[in-house]
């Protein structure tokens, strides 16, 4: 007898012999969409309802078991069944359930696996519980069934990283039970389930499971994760309510655990760091998309070429190397193609000392690894990606002998910061193939690529930046060309507001603090330090001829820099850096120099609270963010947005700062900077986009929708 529902609808059910298998078939992912919920409940129904049925086997159809909760649901009204049901309705099955797992059983899918009774996996399998970085919480008794299963340690791991496990952790923690012998994991389940009634094996509760029983050692693994989340996890709402749901399940009956954890689920759900953090997860996924995406194809990119072995050419070709390219680097001498080779190593052996690379691998990276002082070794390659001084005549220099060496259709990109690619471009023969690769330091780590494309160049070559950077693992941007692309553009700005609040009355530290708690990594003046306080000087000094001579203008950093004070590498900057720390202690003598630079602008320093720091900066960024949307160099606000948070530090809890402004009021921000206006209106002149968007009553977000 063979039952089984209507061929339309995403969960199947048959009887195969004495097993009712259940397939979910829910293009493309299998996500847990309100009619798999429901086909999932009918087919354990059907099973208690039939005699013949003695156990029960779900498995995904297509790529994967269960990827997921649909995301699409959030937000909106719940539609019955909810998944917590769901899952009590497979776990409370009087027949074994069986979990066959190919592809991606993460978040609500694994959660479906850990109510069934028994868990198989086969090879490539992927397991997860990576709500966190959505900012939310396994809602469905994830946190109760996978701390019982598994124990605290394993779970808390798996819940708070938000990390996929191969199926061979996963067996090895104890959240699977088998491991498949082949990749079909149909004909592995059913093996696994006839096996299991052959044994007469029991319906096993993960409701009933032990692996808490050790409550000292549990109850020390929920005390380390608390004290370890608070500090790593500053700001972020779901992270400490997981531990705390970890700890609920060690101290309370499952079903008072379950409404404990659906309490919390839901106070994420409703919060704003999981609308922020939802963006930003579409929103990195939208970036990849371009006009030029759309229309061309990309060239073949088989081989590369780095001009320039400094910090920023080695990390470029460490990225390359890594994707598996053959990367040939080019410097003026030997000597610097052995300094270029030498910091293209020490990335790797301080990879190696970190246990995270074996000396064969990094032996076989550099096998495709070659220097040379000819251009003329470029002329196969099919991208060369310039990383020298940042000055025009010096890249020109490079361009013109990339122009005479580089075989037709080989993609010439620079790696400028500030500088004119149009007139780079304009430079050689075919400026159709030159395009901008703005990678950010360490260029090997940063996820960041904004790819700049000048007014010449084709489609296809865009196509082949947005495909490399996909290669490299890297969220690329598309920006248009100016003085600072995007994101440094930004950065002069909402770095020169904070220099006004420096020059008003706060010190560095107070701004830095402020910007720190509102969820920055560091502060500005931290960040300075870092990179080194000459990088800026230099910039400056480059925009001092066409600097509005109107414009307020804070020397603070130029007297620091003037004293030879660079940060970090200079062990003063903003901060005294004591030896071997790279923690910085304020400095007095920089406070002095502050209180003379006041006195010499003659600014009556006032008192600043750490709010109307973080108005002030904010409303800076995104005043220009808005005029960067305006101009067109980036076409939608999401691009900002994925800018900041992936180059610049900007809390992706927050969204970015386009999405912020959305959250905080367009009409409350541009108030502000009328207010700030009146003070210094060459500064503070309001964009242009901002104020028509007030006028319209419209917001940032529904021009991502229609860009």
């Amino acid at each position: 007898m063979t039952t089984t529902t209507a061929t339309a609808l995403p969960v199947s059910h048959e009887l195969r012999g004495n097993i009712l298998l259940v397939t979910i078939d829910n293009p493309p992912v299998n996500a847990l969409g309100v009619d798999v919920r429901r086909g999932l409940v009918a087919a354990i129904e059907a099973a208690e309802a039939n005699a013949s049925a003695r156990a029960v086997l779900i498995v995904g159809a297509g790529r994967n078991f269960i990827a997921g909760a649909d995301i699409r649901e959030f937000g909106k009204p719940p539609q019955m069944p909810t998944l917590p049901d769901v899952c009590n309705r497979i776990e409370m099955c009087s027949k074994p359930v069986v979990a066959a797992i190919h592809g991606a059983a993460l978040g609500g899918g694994l959660e479906v696996a850990l109510a069934s009774h028994y868990r198989l996996a086969v090879a490539g399998a992927k397991l997860g519980l990576p709500e966190v970085l959505l900012g939310l919480l396994p809602g469905a008794g994830g946190t109760q069934r996978a701390s019982r299963l598994v124990g605290a340690e394993a779970a808390l791991s798996l819940m708070l990283t938000g990390k996929h496990i191969g199926e061979q952790e996963a067996l090895k923690i104890g959240l699977v039970d088998r491991i498949g012998q082949s990749d079909d994991v149909l004909a592995e389940g059913l093996a696994y389930t006839q096996q299991l009634l052959v044994e007469h094996a029991s319906v096993r509760r993960t409701c009933d499971a032990q692996a808490l029983a050790d409550k000292a050692a549990s109850a020390a693994a929920v005390a380390a994760a608390r004290a370890e989340t608070a500090k790593k996890s500053r700001g972020l709402l779901s992270p400490l309510k997981i531990v705390d749901c970890v700890e609920a399940a060690l101290n309370l009956p499952f079903d008072e655990g379950m409404r404990f954890e659906r309490q919390q689920f839901l106070e994420c759900l409703d919060s704003p760091q999981r609308a922020a953090l939802v963006h930003a997860f579409h929103a990195e996924r939208e970036v990849q998309k371009s006009p030029e995406t759309r229309s061309a194809q990309p060239r073949p990119v088989n081989s590369a070429g780095v001009v320039g072995g400094g910090t920023m050419g080695a990390g470029i070709a460490v990225a390359l190397l890594d994707a598996g390219l053959p990367v040939t680097m080019v410097e003026r001498d030997d000597e610097s193609i052995a300094r270029g080779r030498a910091n293209v190593e020490k990335v790797y052996d301080g990879l190696i000392s970190k246990g995270r690379l074996s000396a064969d691998a990094k032996a076989k990276k550099l096998e495709r690894f070659s220097g040379s002082t000819s251009y003329d070794a470029l002329a196969h390659v099919d991208i060369v990606i310039e990383a020298v001084f940042e000055d025009m005549a010096v890249k020109q220099a490079v361009f013109a002998q990339l122009d005479r060496v580089c075989k037709p259709g080989a993609v010439l990109a620079t790696n400028t910061s500030y500088l004119d690619i149009d007139a780079l471009a304009a430079s050689i023969s075919r400026p159709q193939d030159v395009i901008g690769l703005h990678f950010f330091s360490p260029a090997h780590i940063m996820k960041l690529l904004e790819v700049v494309v000048p007014a010449h160049v084709s489609a296809d070559v865009v196509a082949t930046a947005f495909d490399l950077a996909k290669k490299l693992r890297k969220v690329p941007v598309r920006a248009g060309v100016c003085d600072g692309f995007i994101g440094n553009r930004m950065l002069a700005v909402y770095r020169a507001a904070a220099d006004h609040l420096m020059e008003d009355g706060a010190s560095p530290y107070q701004i830095d603090k402020a910007v720190r708690e509102f969820g920055f990594p560091m502060g500005p003046y931290q960040v300075i330090d870092l990179a080194g306080g000459d990088i800026g000087w230099a910039t400056r000094k480059r925009r001092a001829a066409t600097r509005n001579p109107n414009a307020r203008y804070v020397q603070i950093p130029d007297r620091l820099c003037e004293r030879g004070w660079f940060g970090q590498k200079t062990a003063r900057g903003f901060y005294r850096y004591d030896e071997g720390k790279r923690t910085g202690a304020p400095d007095p003598d920089v406070e002095a120099i502050i209180v003379a630079e006041r006195e010499r602008a003659g600014v009556t320093p006032r008192a600043l609270n750490d709010e109307q720091i973080v108005r002030r900066y904010l409303a800076a960024m995104i005043n220009e963010g808005a005029n960067v949307l305006h101009e067109r160099i980036a076409l939608r606000p999401l691009d900002v947005d994925v800018t900041l948070m992936n180059g610049f530090g900007f809390p992706a809890y927050r969204g970015g700062p386009m999405h912020y402004a959305d959250t905080i009021g367009l009409a409350t921000l541009l108030a502000d900077i009328r207010e700030f206006e009146k003070q210094d209106p060459l500064f503070w002149k309001p964009s242009p986009l901002l104020v028509e968007l007030v006028e319209r009553g419209a917001t940032f977000a529904s021009l991502n929708q229609s860009a």
